[in-house]
Order: C-alpha cells, then sequence, then structure tokens
C-alpha cells in the first residue's frame, strides 16, 4: 500500500513560508545590514517580508 501525497514529508520545508523563525529573521536582517552581531533584542524584532519571487514565462 503506498502512502497519501499529503502525508509526505520530503519536501516539506523546502515550500514557501510566510511566517519565519526567529533565526531566520535573523539571518535575512543580517543580510540587509539592518543587524549588528552584538545587538540582543528579545522584544521588538524588526519585521521581514518573505515574498516568494514569481517566475516569469
Amino acid at each position: 500500500m503506498s502512502i497519501d501525497r499529503s502525508l509526505k514529508t520530503k519536501g516539506s520545508l523546502a515550500r514557501h513560508r510566510n511566517v519565519l523563525t526567529r533565526a531566520e529573521r535573523i539571518e535575512r536582517l543580517k543580510e540587509e545590514d539592518r543587524w549588528e552581531d552584538g545587538e540582543s533584542k528579545v522584544i521588538g524584532l524588526p519585521k521581514v517580508g518573505n515574498r516568494k519571487a514569481a517566475a516569469g514565462k
């Protein structure tokens, strides 16, 4: 018997997610030069947009 497609977890983390983890948000802020390494914000972390880039035809 085969497993249903919706239950497979092979590529579940590769798909687009709207909500980023804290570590992913800090990494994105570092790429945009909006975060310094010594900075420690427990609350008030800036929002980061996670837009999926659409491929053109």
